[in-house]
Parts: structure tokens; sequence; C-alpha cells
């Protein structure tokens, strides 16, 4: 994959998580970033701003080049980390934890109760 794809695959869905989970309007990812600037958290605008930045230059100049892919990437990682709905993630834990804690439960029961459930299954 070139690194105009990588780029603009990511912005894309950085738009998208904008316009969906903060209603963000506007036509470009600065428009975007300014629109719901206040609902955004602080310490990721800078890095919005960057991805931006990047992508614009990527797309629109020429003789532009992508001199640090790695911290473009470390960027959109940190941003999509802190802007994704935190409330999937805690449910996803909550459903997994819930799952273990049963299964604990369930070997407990049958490690205590081995003899009988052996004497009846394997009649």
């Amino acid at each position: 994959m070139s690194e105009i794809e990588k780029v603009v695959l990511r912005t894309r869905k950085l738009e998208h998580l904008l316009r969906v989970q903060y209603h963000a309007e506007g036509r470009g990812l600065h428009q975007l970033i300014s629109s719901c600037e206040n609902r955004l958290p602080h310490n990721v605008i800078k890095k919005l701003r960057y991805i931006a930045t990047v992508r614009n230059k990527l797309l629109h100049e020429t003789d532009y080049q992508l001199d640090d892919c790695e911290a473009f990437l470390d960027a959109y990682d940190e941003c999509m980390k802190e802007l994704m709905p935190r409330s999937s993630r805690f449910v996803w834990r909550a459903a997994i934890s819930v799952m273990m804690i049963i299964t604990m439960i369930a070997l407990g029961v049958y490690y205590i109760h081995w003899e009988f459930v052996s004497a009846k299954l394997f009649e």
C-alpha cells in the first residue's frame, strides 16, 4: 500500500468518526476539527491538525514526500484510541468478565462434584 493510500484511508476513517460521534460539519478535515473543537479532547486537536496538514500536503503538493510515516501512523493511532467511544470497550470488557466468572464458577462446581458427575456421565 502506498503512502497516499495509507494517509487517505486513515483520514477518511477520522472524518467519518468526527461526523458521526462528534457531529462535525464541513468539507475537509480542518473544517471538521474546527466545527467540533469544543467537544474534542484538548490533547487530540494538535494531532488531528497534524494529520490534516500531512493529508493536504500529500494530496495537493506534487513534490511533497512523507518523511516520517511512522510518526503519522502513531498520531493516527493515538487519535483513534482517544476519539473512539469508550462505551463499546467497556461493554466488551464487562461481557468477557462475566463470561470468565461464569466459566470459573462452572469449573469449580465440576471440580467439587466431579465424583457424582462422572458417575452419571460414564455409566
